[in-house]
This record gives C-alpha cells, sequence and structure tokens, in this order.
C-alpha cells in the first residue's frame, strides 16, 4: 500500500509539472500540426509536380492540368470559361475524356480552397465556390430498390433544392438512362433551371439536341472530346467553341458495316441523306455484302432481266464454269464478250458463260468511282494531279 501511494504521489507530481506548461505544450502542439501540413502539401507538390493556382472572380482557366491520379500519363486538359461563360457542354465518344474533365476540374478547384498545390501550369486561375455538386455515376441502390435513372434524378432534384450563384455543378450525361425524347427534354428544362440560379455548370451529353440548345443558349459554350478516326482512339484533348460528335456512324463505318445501312441510319437520325460509300477493300470480302438482306424474288426477276438486257459495269456475276465471282469491267463486244475481273486480274467470258449475282444497282451509288475497283492506285494519283493540271510529260496509260 505503501508502494502504490508512492506511486500515486509521484504521478501526481508529475501531472502538475505537466500542467504547468499546459499552456506552452498546446501551443507547441498546434505548431507542430501546422508545419506538419505545411510540409506535406509542400511534399506532395513536389511529387506531383503542383503549382498553386490563382483565385479568379468567376472565371475558370485550366492550362495543362492532369488528373493526380493519372500523372504523367494524362493528356493535358487546356480549359477557358470566360466571367460571361456559365456553362459548358461537352459531347463526344465515350471513353473520350469527357468524365475525367469534369472530375479534374472539380477536383481541383476543391484542392485549391484547400491550400493544395495542383497539378497543371502557371496560369491556372480558379474561382471559389461555396458547393461542389456533383452528379457522376449509377448510384443504383439495391435496398431502395431505385433505378439508375430513379436514383440520378433524386440527385439532380437535390442540387436543384441547394444550389446557388456560388455553386460548382458536375452533371454527367444528364437525362440519360430513359427514353432519349423525354431525357433530352428533361436535362434541358433542369439545365435551364440551374442556370438561372446562377451556377457554373459543366455537363457532358450524347444528345444532338443539346448541342444546338449550347449554340443558342446565353452563357453556355460547346465543347468537344476530339477523336481520330483513322486508329479508332480518343486524342483526350478537349476542344472548346466546337460540338463534337458520338462518332457512332464513322466507327460504324471503318469497323466494316455497311454503308447501306449507316445511310439509312443517318437518313432517320439526322432527317438528311448519308454519305457513306462502300470502301473497295471489303468489296473483296463476301461477308460484306451479306450484311444488307435481299429480295430474292425480286433480285431474281432482276437478274433474268439483266441477262437479257446484257451486263454493266460494277455487276457482281458469278462463273458456273471456274465456280468463281467476279466484277464486270467493260463489254459486250460485237461477239458479247465481256471483261471480268476476278481476285485482281482481269479475264474475258462470253454472256453465256456470266450468271448476275448482284447488280451494280445494288450495290455502288450512281456516282461511284469504278477506277477505285479497276484501276491501280499509280493510276489515279496520276489521273487525279491530270484532272486539276497540266503537267509537260505527264501521260495516263491503261494498266489493264
Amino acid at each position: 500500500m505503501q508502494e502504490e501511494q508512492e506511486v500515486e504521489r509521484i504521478l501526481y507530481a508529475l501531472t502538475a509539472s505537466v500542467l504547468e506548461k499546459e499552456y506552452e505544450l498546446n501551443i507547441a502542439m498546434e505548431t507542430m500540426h501546422q508545419y506538419d501540413v505545411l510540409f506535406a502539401k509542400a511534399k506532395y507538390s513536389k511529387a506531383i509536380d503542383g503549382y498553386s493556382p490563382a483565385f479568379s472572380q468567376g472565371e475558370i482557366e485550366v492550362k495543362e492540368g492532369r488528373h493526380p491520379l493519372l500523372g504523367e500519363k494524362a493528356v493535358p486538359l487546356n480549359l477557358h470559361m470566360g466571367v460571361d461563360d456559365q456553362a459548358l457542354l461537352i459531347t463526344g465518344p465515350n471513353t473520350g475524356g469527357k468524365t475525367v474533365t469534369l472530375k479534374t476540374v472539380g477536383l481541383f478547384c476543391l484542392m485549391a480552397q484547400c491550400g493544395l498545390p495542383i497539378s497543371a501550369q502557371p496560369g491556372t486561375r480558379l474561382p471559389l465556390f461555396q458547393h461542389v455538386f456533383v452528379d457522376i455515376g449509377d448510384g443504383q441502390s439495391i435496398e431502395e430498390n431505385l433505378s439508375t435513372f430513379s436514383s440520378r434524378l433524386t440527385n439532380l432534384i437535390h442540387i436543384l433544392q441547394h444550389a446557388n450563384d456560388h455553386s460548382l455543378l458536375l452533371l454527367d450525361e444528364i437525362g440519360s438512362g430513359t427514353d432519349p425524347g423525354e431525357g433530352m427534354g428533361l436535362a434541358t428544362a433542369i439545365l435551364d433551371q440551374l442556370a438561372n440560379k446562377g451556377s457554373t455548370i459543366l455537363a457532358t451529353t450524347h444528345y444532338s439536341e443539346m448541342k444546338t440548345y449550347a449554340m443558342e443558349k446565353e452563357g453556355f459554350i460547346n465543347g468537344a472530346m476530339a477523336f481520330d478516326l483513322e486508329t479508332l482512339k480518343p486524342t483526350y484533348q478537349l476542344q472548346i467553341g466546337t460540338a463534337g460528335k458520338s462518332q457512332a456512324f464513322d466507327i460504324a463505318y471503318k469497323l466494316g458495316l455497311h454503308p447501306e445501312i449507316l445511310n439509312h441510319a443517318y437518313d432517320i437520325t439526322y432527317k438528311q441523306k448519308g454519305s457513306f460509300t462502300k470502301d473497295d477493300k471489303l468489296l473483296k470480302n463476301p461477308s460484306y455484302a451479306k450484311q444488307v438482306a435481299i429480295n430474292r424474288y425480286r433480285q431474281k426477276r432482276k437478274a433474268q432481266k439483266k441477262e437479257k438486257a446484257g451486263f454493266q459495269m460494277g455487276d457482281n456475276v458469278w462463273i458456273p464454269a471456274e465456280e468463281e465471282m467476279g466484277i464486270v469491267y467493260k463489254g459486250p463486244d460485237a461477239l458479247g464478250n465481256y471483261v471480268v475481273q476476278i481476285k485482281g486480274e482481269k479475264k474475258e467470258y462470253n454472256q453465256k458463260r456470266l450468271k448476275l449475282h448482284i447488280s451494280a444497282d445494288e450495290l455502288y451509288p450512281e456516282d461511284y468511282d469504278f477506277d477505285i475497283i479497276f484501276k491501280s492506285k499509280e493510276y489515279r494519283k496520276i489521273k487525279k494531279v491530270m484532272d486539276r493540271k497540266h503537267v509537260d510529260g505527264l501521260t495516263l496509260e491503261d494498266d489493264e
């Protein structure tokens, strides 16, 4: 008991000694905490090669910005919204970088207001916001039995209730998840109301009508994520002032979808004639023509009529004797012979040895350039030059 009493006495004495220095210790701990935060920010800034942006009176300007989690792998983001630009509507294909753009701008604003350097270059200017509201991704809840559309609409209603002229709104594919016509109408009405509240808005969409809406509405500007049709890959570069396409038709054409289907789809979507033409490389692939449904009875009648009248350039014919498909190049001569191209070689056949498979009228548009099929690349190159201008010594010889 004496030993325990002695321990307590010593502890009380030590505690009293500490309490005598409580004020000084609290100041020391607070100072150490502040310096720890500053050194952490400095260390993080060095790790991301960060820069402290300037604060603006409503202007958003990001120069060579990279999302911190993507680092050097990210394609730099350049974005400018003036004080009169209230909303930016970004369009473009999927996986093109639209959502990353929203997240980067929102994260930069929050980091700047927390005193954290951002991964951008000098000249970056950001406003101060009271709120940053986000509607990105799938908030579907199995427990609450909410569909994707319902959950996102609930989120938008919350934003409508609390947004003001000091709010930043990041809205990804607003109005999606329901009937396209109704979704577009909802998206337009919601954006109108949020704009009336004075909020700063960055939104993405696939609705083509929204591009026109942004062009006509005061304070709204269009933006598009660039896409390389040659490689079928996005460039992740934001282009301000232009309305992008989802590139569905162009990608489908590049991947080999039949132009007849694409032109029909284009007419349905945009109420005007499409301009997709047949790729001569794909013509050699039998599966290319198989994409289009053919009325066998109508084709048979046309074939019988064609056989009586003869063949024309571009007709796809069957040579039973050789079990080969070919394309009529020219003819007939006085004896009824035609020149037919088979696997790049031109051969002569009498019309009695040919059976029409698919008429040229079914395969090609009226103004199709058959030189693409029957002439060499060098021949077409020289012809193109001679069509533009006269070149001394340049002649065009048939490469049959």
